[in-house]
């Protein structure tokens, strides 16, 4: 038997420093190339810049009293302020907890009063969120002191107590911290309960920046279009940290996702890489005018966060030119990236897997009831090893203790199987699966398969409650604009003959959209949610996991 078990290479030494002093190394060495462009905002920093308007805010906050270790919150969609105060906390040693722009006040109340916040930065407003407004709500009830709003005269204000600090006084600190220490508490969805603030190092998420980056092949000559959210890993680290720990230049579109926006600044900034869930991907295709973007200078790029249509990706390649885009798989408690494919990679297993264990990362594949390691083929939980594994829940000790084990394997909940090469493909979340009849169905197969039909831009597939079988299959549809109209009989006439019986989705839905999270994941227990309801279904008696 050749078991599920891999590890990444090791040539590349880990990087034993902080943020800090990685960024400026970065400085010396392109001082005078660009590091950060806010298109929105019309801002523009090269390396030299960027690197004393960290030092500027970082003394600032000395000036606020603020300690080592003590958390400094953000709550704002991207702008370049964000990035600054990113790095800025890195440089003192404070905590920085990045808050879902998309929460609102029960949530960020929670989050202000379990991570300990007594700095925040926010923006005033974002879409329908009246930040302003919450956080007047929720701050008596909080250890809150010090509110900045982003782009005010706050801003300013703030930078002034920098003048009272000395540059002796800033290095003291940054000689006292220590790449092991925590710099960063990012909080996961819960899918049950409140949510967990995974707490990340220096360590831990600067590696994990560099080594993406390295499989971007990024140099300083890279120019990285980043229309993900900073709140997330996938913003800060694969996009900002991978940048920087490189010399390339972080490109910021818009506060938000637009995909015309995102278009016209790849084109206007010579954008080389772009990054996205599937679902930016698939909008950005839909742009009607696509062909008139120029996009030859895009090379590389990442998507990530869901698994990825492998039409969606194909098309990736040869309509946006990014022949060497990456898939990358991970989660916020792996810093996060576990798995990424490479530009070298055979473009089939570009598109139908997520990689390789990445450098310096172990992992395998288990039984999720008994743990033992499958035979490669097999399906199974994937867990990883290594670095990248978090510190732990923030004040969470028994929910850090259930996932990592004592040999510091994180369980990662998803269902995994690898091939003989060491490719890993992603086939499901545990709490997805479904069981029809005995028999175990992975969703991720079926929406594969009815990705091939002509007419259908995007499918996600859920399982129902169902008294006879357990469970019953179905797919929620959106249908590519100008496409022939298709009826339930014409999705289940595709499938006759072509997957199993039992695999044939009982209940289609017709939609237009899908209910996302603001990093465009989707939200598959509220598509259960709102099937059962419309399905007249009863599920009071029913034991159903939500993922």
């Amino acid at each position: 038997m050749n078991p599920s078990i891999a590890s990444g290479p090791t040539t590349i030494p880990l990087f034993e420093e902080t943020i800090g002093q990685n960024l400026a190394h970065t400085a010396l060495t392109y001082p005078d190339a660009e590091a950060l462009v806010s298109a929105r905002q019309g801002i523009r920093y090269t390396y030299s810049e960027f690197a004393r308007a960290v030092d500027e805010m970082a003394k600032a906050l000395l000036g606020l009293d603020v300690a080592k270790g003590e958390r400094v919150g953000i709550w704002s969609p991207n702008n370049a302020e964000w990035v600054i105060v990113q790095y800025a906390t890195a440089r003192i040693g404070a905590v920085l907890v990045t808050i879902n722009p998309a929460y609102r006040l029960a949530e960020l109340e929670y989050v202000l009063n379990q991570s300990g916040i007594t700095v925040l930065f926010s923006a005033e407003s974002y879409v329908t969120s009246d930040y302003r407004a919450m956080i007047e709500d929720a701050r008596d009830r909080s250890d809150v002191e010090h509110v900045i709003f982003l782009e005010t005269a706050d801003w300013q204000t703030l930078l002034e107590r920098a003048s009272g600090i000395s540059d002796e006084d800033l290095e003291e600190r940054s000689s006292a911290l220590d790449p092991l220490d925590p710099i960063n508490i990012q909080y996961t969805s819960g899918t049950t309960g409140f949510p967990k603030g995974a707490t990340l190092s220096h360590r831990n998420i600067l590696n994990n920046g560099f080594l993406v980056g390295e499989a971007c092949r990024y140099t300083h000559e890279d120019r990285v279009c980043l229309p993900v959210p900073f709140y997330h890993c996938f913003g800060m680290v694969l996009g900002n940290l991978a940048c920087t720990t490189h010399g390339a230049c972080i490109v910021i579109p818009g506060a938000g996702f637009d995909p015309v926006t995102v278009l016209e600044t790849v084109a206007s900034e010579r954008c080389t890489s772009l990054y996205g869930v599937p679902t930016m991907f698939i909008a950005e295709l839909g742009v009607p005018n696509l062909d008139t973007y120029d996009l030859s200078s895009l090379r590389t790029g990442i998507m990530a966060g869901s698994p990825c249509p492998i039409e969606v990706m194909k098309q990736v390649v040869n309509e946006m030119h990014m022949s060497e885009v990456t898939i990358a798989y991970g989660m916020t408690e792996t810093s996060p990236v576990s798995t990424q494919t490479s530009p070298t990679d055979p473009l089939d297993k570009r598109v139908s897997t997520v990689g390789k264990a990445h450098p310096h990362v172990n992992i395998k594949i288990v039984d999720p009831a008994t743990g033992d390691t499958v035979p490669r083929g097999e399906g199974g939980e994937l867990l990883t090893q290594g670095y990248s594994v978090m510190l732990g829940y923030w004040e969470a000790p028994e929910q850090t203790d259930q996932a990592i084990d004592s040999e510091g394997w994180m369980h990662t909940g998803d269902l995994a199987a690898m091939d003989e090469e060491g490719y890993v493909k992603i086939v499901g979340r545990i709490k997805d699966m479904i069981v029809r009849g005995g028999e175990n169905v992975y969703p991720r197969e079926i929406e594969e398969f009815l990705y091939g039909h002509p007419s259908i831009v995007e499918v996600q597939v859920i399982g129902i409650p169902d008294d006879r079988y357990g469970e019953e299959i179905m797919a929620w549809i959106q249908i590519k604009d100008g496409a022939d109209p298709l009826t339930e009989q014409d999705v289940k006439n595709f499938c006759l003959d072509q997957i199993a019986h039992y695999k044939v989705p009982r209940y289609i839905k017709f939609v237009d959209e899908f209910p996302m999270t603001i990093t465009g994941k989707i939200q598959k227990f509220k598509m259960r949610e709102v099937s059962t309801k419309e399905l007249g279904i009863d599920t009071s008696s029913t034991i159903y996991g939500t993922a």
